[in-house]
This record gives structure tokens, sequence and C-alpha cells, in this order.
């Protein structure tokens, strides 16, 4: 099929790469001249793994182009893929204005039937919405359908390629048709595609979402309470995971969530319920308690050190919000260094991906070091934040031997607290006992 993807951000990119490895003719335009030249020269503007063997092996087959002429993307496209940005305003409602804006141009420039698909996480409603805006101009019968994704950041291809499920919200048996055509391919393992109304599978991308943050903030207030009792959040995890009823997905304590969509999609799914008159008093609680958890840290690291920050230094270990991702969009790191240098400590800081989107966020803030080792120079403490495979088995002797004191907050529960005493390591974690 010939496909164009309105918007080269995270999402755009990965489903225009995937789609392009199935053979389909993609061009994925976007409004960004510096991205899209660097995009031509095979260079991505985020890091994902597998992403750009599959950007350049398609590039050079020719059956994914990039450009910044929407017109050009837009005009003989069967399927236009909308997968703008949707950031949440100031009440916490997504922000349509870029999606509308595209869905306006499609109506304009069309030459053809087409289907118009909203890859965008947007609130319920929305289609009806593009609908109306793409009618504006259209010469051309259209057809709407909502298709959410389902992306992990650092496996996003992985799931596009392999999806548990595909969601479409249609309306037209002419978009049925095209769009199970189009994803045929990645089901052939027996994985459903589940065929609903639209305003399903708007509602769909916030509910699972929603879900998954809710069994964070669960888990992470839980340990919280289990230090409190003296108890161990692992052991407590693993006794509700073997429950088949809950499972063991996220069931992790930590500091917090992050990234591009559980923060903006809990607000944006908050506000609809308000909105509607239907209130979502359980996942309102859900965000109050992410926003306590980020600032955990801090505390745990000024316990540590005697209940003062101030002269000290501080090496962190992550800044991503993940591993697998350099992205540090409303990452728990953020908070914490906020809440160091408020203390008036000194912060150095690496992580594997996400130096270079740390030093455009923070400048000179902070320290930042290009190996996890040299973040330990000078420092009074480590604060492990983003669980990389790279701190998982640390030569601890090494560690010890470089921090002024040996001292480790452990945010994401990595290491092992009887060898942390053995080891004469003065380490705390989150919702077991300190070492």
């Amino acid at each position: 099929m010939n496909i164009s993807v309105i918007g080269t951000g995270y999402v755009g990119l990965v489903v225009g790469a995937c789609l392009a490895e199935t053979g389909n003719s993609v061009c994925c335009a976007d409004i960004d001249v510096k991205k899209i030249e660097g995009l031509k020269q095979n260079i991505l503007p985020i890091y994902e793994p597998g992403l750009e063997s599959l950007v350049e092996r398609n590039q050079a087959e020719s059956r994914l182009t990039f450009t910044t002429n929407l017109q050009e993307a837009i005009a003989p496209a069967e399927v236009v893929f909308i997968a703008v940005g949707t950031p949440p305003g100031e009440d916490g409602s997504a922000d349509l204005k870029y999606v509308l804006q595209v869905a306006a141009l499609i109506g304009r420039h069309m030459t053809r039937e087409q289907v118009v698909v909203t890859k965008s996480t947007v609130p319920v409603g929305s289609a009806t919405k593009v609908a109306a805006e793409i009618a504006k101009g259209a010469k051309f019968p259209f057809h709407i359908c909502s298709n959410p994704e389902f992306l992990k950041e650092g496996a996003a291809v992985e799931d596009f390629m392999r999806p548990d499920r595909v969601v479409l919200g249609i309306e037209s048996e002419q978009a049925r048709r095209v769009m199970t055509d189009l994803y045929a391919p990645f089901v052939r393992t027996g994985k459903p595609i589940l065929v609903m109304d639209i305003a399903s599978a708007e509602m769909t991308k916030y509910a699972a979402n929603g879900m998954l943050a809710t069994r964070i903030s669960f888990m992470n207030e839980l340990a919280n309470l289990c230090e409190k009792l003296g108890a161990s959040v692992d052991l407590v995890r693993k006794g509700m995971g073997t429950d088949s009823r809950i499972g063991q997905s996220f069931l992790f304590a930590g500091p917090g969530y992050g990234g591009s969509c559980f923060p903006k999609d809990v607000k944006a799914l908050v506000r609809t319920a308000m909105e509607c008159g239907s209130p979502l008093q359980v996942l309102a609680a859900v965000e109050s308690a992410n926003e306590r958890q980020k600032k955990v840290l801090v505390e745990k690291v000024k316990q540590a050190l005697g209940g003062k920050l101030s002269g000290r230094r501080i090496a962190l270990w992550g800044l991503a919000f993940k591993p697998g991702t350099d992205d540090m969009r409303e990452a728990p790191s953020l908070t914490l260094i906020d809440g160091l240098l408020k203390e008036g400590a000194a912060v150095c800081a690496h992580d594997p991906a996400a130096l270079d989107h740390a030093r455009a966020l923070l400048g000179n803030r902070i320290d930042y070091a290009e190996t996890n080792y040299e973040a330990l120079e000078g420092a009074d403490a480590l604060v492990v934040v983003t669980d990389w495979n790279e701190y998982r088995h640390p030569d601890f002797e090494r560690v010890k031997r470089t921090l002024k004191q040996p001292v480790i907050v452990d945010g994401r529960n990595l290491y092992d607290v009887e060898k942390m005493r053995d080891l004469g390591v003065q380490y705390h974690s989150i919702g077991r006992p300190s070492a």
C-alpha cells in the first residue's frame, strides 16, 4: 500500500519504519526541517533499539522516504496516519490543535479516497472532530479509523512487529478491509485484530495506560508501607504475582512512573471523566501517589547522609525514565535532581543513552559522566535511578573505593540486601529493609 505518516516523533517513526519493513511504500512527513534532513541521512532523533537499522534498510530499498512537504505526502496515499503530539494543556486535557491542523491539511490535499487513521493518543470523541475538520476541504470520500498504539519505549519495534493485539476503531467496511489487510502480516501467529467502534478504541488506549499506572502506584505505596511494617515488598510482589488473577507485570516498586504516555494519559483521562461528571477517583489518587513517590529518593539520600545535603556530591546512575530509551519526559530523575540541588547538593550523572537530552534540559546545573564509574568520583553517595542492564552487576569493590563513603540508595531494588550488608555497604532501597 501507499502509506503516509504525518509526524516523525516516537510513534510516527516506529509506525513508518515497521510498515515499510513489510513491503509498503511509506512517506513520513514532518515540518521540522532539521529532523527530516537528519532522517534522510539515517540520523534518528530518538534512541530506540532496532529502529535505526529498519530506517536505514528501508530507505536504501526505497520503501521509506522522508519529506517536509506535507501536501506531497498526503496527496497520493491510500492510508494517512496522524501521529503528531497531543501535549497536555494547563488543565491536563489533551491538546488536539496539531491533530486538527493535520486533519485540515488532509482535507485540502487528498487526491483520492483515503483511510485516515488517528495514531496519536486522543480523547474519546476526537475522531468526530477530525472528521469534521477533514470534511471542510475534502473533495473525495474518506474513512476515519482510530488505531491506538501500545508501544513500550525500549521495545517499540518488537511491540509493533509482534503485537499482543491490534485495536481498530472503524465505522465503514472500506476502513475495515484496508486496515485488516495492512496489519495482517503482523498477526500471523494468531494474535487478535480487535475491531470495534471508534469511541471504544479511543477509550481502550487510555484505559490500558490507566490500569498500568495504577499497578505502579499501588506497588509504590505498598512498598512504603512495607518499610514501616518491616516487610519486604519483593516477597510481597512474588506472593501477589503468582495469583493468576493478578500476574507479575508492573508490580515492581520504584521512584514513580514517567515518560511520554502514562503521566499525560492519566491526566487526560482524569480530566475527561471530570468533564463528563463521572470522576475517576481511583485514577486521581494514582496520579497523586506518583507525584509523591518521585520525591522519595531525595528523602532517602538525605537520611542516609545524616539529614544534611548541603555541600554533598551525589552520583546518579540513570536519567531516562526507563531503560532502552533516551526519553526524559516526566522522568523521576528530574524530580530527584531538582530536590538535591535545592538542598544544596552537587550532582554528577551517567546514562547510557540520555546524556545529550540531559545536557539540553539541564545545561550546567549538574555534571555529566561518560561512564558510570566516573560519576562516582568524589561522590558521597550513589543513587540508582534507572534500571539499565549495565548497572545490575557492577564491581562493588570499585564502587566502594571510588565513593567517599559506601552509601548506595537503590531506587530500583537491583541489589541483594544481604549481599550489600556483607560488603559493608550502607544500602537503602524501596520497600525493603536497609543494610
